[in-house]
């Protein structure tokens, strides 16, 4: 049998100019790529073909919401002290096909126990949820994992939640970043390539956060990486409900 050729993985972050993705060949000598695309379906097309593409999006959205949202959001939390904010609850996907905020809220409080409204910090991200959930089915899991930035952080921090936010008031924290990034360079990314002026319509915490993810994205594809919950559910598309670190 012909010698397998070298893995390539990607860490994929929202931000207003679309997608920002780190890509990585993994091995030696490994090789890390940035690139932003305007759709989801591009990093899917990407040539050479990503074995992994870890994203920080919800995949898998249920009919019902209970007290804390899905499952992967209360199993993230449970390890992240001050930083579980950042994790915030995914309604129902009647809800997230809502395209005005206030017939969001209405239908999240009627597919929810109990009653709650959609944050404007959620709302804001439905387009993408929609985006994926679109695209997504059960035969592209093998390719697609969701995947949560301060997860990440906390994987790669020998399971110890970062002790300082990356933002203030939702302004760029810059001590917060800098701990991130220099943990990122002690798991092999080179800090010149984390340093760099993130592209038009990304900020420094998106390529960060990217990064992050592509080494979880490595981790997937290693056979090292865990699921939260580890029992985890299905939703009525037969989509996994699951984050992974």
């Amino acid at each position: 049998m012909p010698e397998q050729g070298p893995h390539w993985v990607a860490g994929v972050d929202g931000c207003k100019a679309g997608w920002i993705s780190v890509i990585r060949r993994l091995g030696v000598p490994a090789e890390t790529r940035l690139e932003v695309f305007s759709s989801f379906s591009e990093i899917l097309d990407y040539l050479p073909v990503l074995s992994v593409i870890a994203v920080d999006m919800p995949i898998g959205l249920p009919d019902r919401i209970g007290p804390g949202g899905r499952g992967p959001e209360k199993a993230a939390r449970r390890n992240l002290g001050e930083r579980q904010s950042s994790v915030f609850a995914v309604p129902a996907r009647s809800a997230v096909y809502a395209e005005d905020y206030a017939h969001a809220c209405k239908i999240a409080q009627t597919t929810s126990e109990p009653p709650k409204k959609v944050s404007k910090q959620a709302f804001y991200l439905f387009p993408k949820i929609r985006e994926i959930d679109r695209l997504m089915t059960p035969e592209l899991e093998v390719r697609v994992y969701e995947v949560h930035p301060e997860l990440a952080f906390w994987r790669l921090n020998n399971c110890a939640a970062m002790n300082l936010p990356k933002k203030i008031k939702s302004r760029a924290n810059g001590p917060g970043l800098d701990q991130r990034r220099d943990l990122l360079v002690s798991h092999g990314l080179e800090r010149e390539f984390l340093n760099q002026t993130p592209p038009r319509g990304c900020g420094r915490d998106d390529l960060l956060d990217a990064a992050a993810n592509c080494l979880i994205a490595g981790r997937i594809a290693n056979g090292q990486a865990e699921p939260f919950p580890t029992d985890f559910q299905r939703d009525g598309k037969g989509l996994r409900m699951v984050i992974w670190a």
